[in-house]
């Protein structure tokens, strides 16, 4: 029985605590929050122990695994200090963290403890998003050519609107664009030049976003091209979409894509609508969220590899913040 620590209490830590519910090989036994109400609020349905201090709940709960859920600019600090107390395995959610040096920190803080660290990248673990890579790499559609994806939906609102803070989020690529970053790279190799267009990627620091919105071309080393479309100003709802382009057929996915969203009047509405982080779905019967801590629980026990590398989530944070300083300087930025 793996046991579990949560640092957080907000919306991912509620998904990724419901999760570990699920499994039989876990149970969360503590929850660190530095709002004591919230941490109460989360422990309380899964007979936990509240904390508003992480290394209180180490030393108390002497957990199995550690899951950071935290707002992007503080992983590496509870990562690295979780990794002192060498628990068993760290989850960290995506993106890994703000910056590539806050990322080699964690991944180095690990290596030295010997702490296995799993990025949460879930869509790895989504089925479609799996089937789409297992046909491209079977060669189902030949050559690929162009590969074309979309995300996005509503503003999200959390503790703090710390979405809207750049400095903190990094916009919506870092924090969203991420997840088909990462997907990208693992289906399709390494990208040699990016190049973006965006709202937030002009931010100055300090500056509040309420809207945001991101086109990304992306260069792949094999000559594929990548166009990737990110929103957080679309009131019709969280929508996925992707289609890959190969020389002998065409692979195509739609999520939730009306024919005509009522854009200006629902985007009017959507600012008197409360808090909330809109949640990827998906049909199947075990939620990718749990699919991807029930993964890396696994890969501990058997002592495997995990399907997310330290080193997947550093490169997708680089992909990112590639893709926010083109927008910012209006240039192709290359990377090696």
């Amino acid at each position: 029985m793996f046991r579990v620590a949560m640092v957080g209490a907000g919306g991912m830590a509620t998904t990724h605590a419901r999760c570990y519910a699920a499994l039989p090989s876990a149970r969360v036994v503590g929850v660190m929050d530095a709002r004591a109400e919230a941490a109460r609020a989360l422990a309380e349905p899964h007979g936990a122990e509240p904390f508003s201090d992480l290394d209180a709940m180490l030393k108390a709960t002497r957990p199995d695994i550690v899951d950071v859920c935290v707002p992007t600019p503080f992983h590496a600090e509870y990562v690295c200090q979780a990794a002192e107390a060498r628990p068993r395995g760290i989850v960290v959610e995506k993106p890994m963290g703000r910056s590539v040096a806050d990322c080699e920190r964690m991944i180095a803080a690990c290596a030295a403890t010997g702490v296995p660290l799993f990025v949460a990248h879930v869509l790895r673990f989504f089925p479609e998003f799996v089937a789409a890579r297992e046909q491209v790499i079977a060669g189902a559609i030949g050559e690929v050519v162009t590969v074309r994806t979309r995300r996005g939906g509503p503003f999200p609102r959390a503790w703090e609107n710390w979405y809207g803070n750049v400095d903190w989020s990094g916009g919506i690529i870092l924090d969203l664009v991420i997840h088909d970053l990462d997907w990208l790279r693992w289906t399709f190799g390494d990208v040699e030049r990016v190049f973006a267009a965006g709202l937030s990627g002009k931010a100055g620091s300090g500056e509040r976003i309420e809207r945001d919105y991101a086109l990304i071309t992306l260069r792949f080393r094999s000559g594929a091209l990548g166009h990737v479309e990110g929103t957080w100003a679309d009131p019709g709802g969280f929508k996925v979409t992707f289609e890959v382009a190969g020389t002998e057929g065409l692979l195509e996915y739609n999520h939730n894509q009306p024919s005509s969203p009522p854009f200006v009047a629902a985007l009017q509405r959507s600012a008197e609508a409360g808090p909330g982080v809109p949640v990827p779905e998906s049909p199947v019967t075990v939620s990718p969220y749990q699919a991807e801590l029930d993964h890396f629980l696994t890969s501990l026990t058997l002592g495997t590899t995990p399907r997310v590398s330290p080193r997947d989530g550093l490169e997708a944070v680089r992909l990112a913040l590639a893709a926010n300083e083109s927008i910012r300087t209006g240039e192709p930025v290359s990377l090696s």
